[in-house]
């Protein structure tokens, strides 16, 4: 913007409390504020992406579970899957209900949306013969 335009920018959809504070700052306290909110941005993406990995880690089933599967007759590649998307998915085994000694475990792919975590099923853990 230029330093003569005496047009204020656009209103950003911020809540009040944020919005109304920024006003008040002098233009080198909002350039703080800007780099600060900047900085903060990407250490926050890298933090979605650690736990992205950590969970990844912790949760996606092994190769052998993913042959099963295979020999089974039970695609593991997540194209053929209308929702799920080609990369970043990964296939996981949850536990949906237990009761006494039975539980229920499915094969699921799943991948972060956002900020939250999406799963698509695919098939029972253990089927019934």
């Amino acid at each position: 913007m230029a330093e003569n335009d005496s047009e204020k920018p656009p209103t950003p959809d911020l809540p009040k409390y944020l919005r109304e504070p920024l006003e008040k700052q002098s233009p080198k306290r909002l350039k703080t504020v800007a780099t600060y909110a900047t900085e903060l941005a990407e250490w926050k993406r890298g933090q979605r992406q650690l736990e992205l990995e950590r969970r990844r880690a912790e949760d996606e089933v092994e190769d052998e579970e993913l042959e099963e599967l295979e020999d089974r007759g039970i695609s593991t590649d997540p194209t053929d899957y209308e929702d799920v998307p080609a990369s970043g998915a990964y296939i996981t085994i949850k536990t949906t209900k237990q009761t006494g000694e039975k539980s229920y475990r499915y094969y699921y792919f799943q991948w972060r949306e956002g900020d939250t975590w999406k799963n698509e099923y695919i098939a029972p853990v253990n089927p019934r013969e």
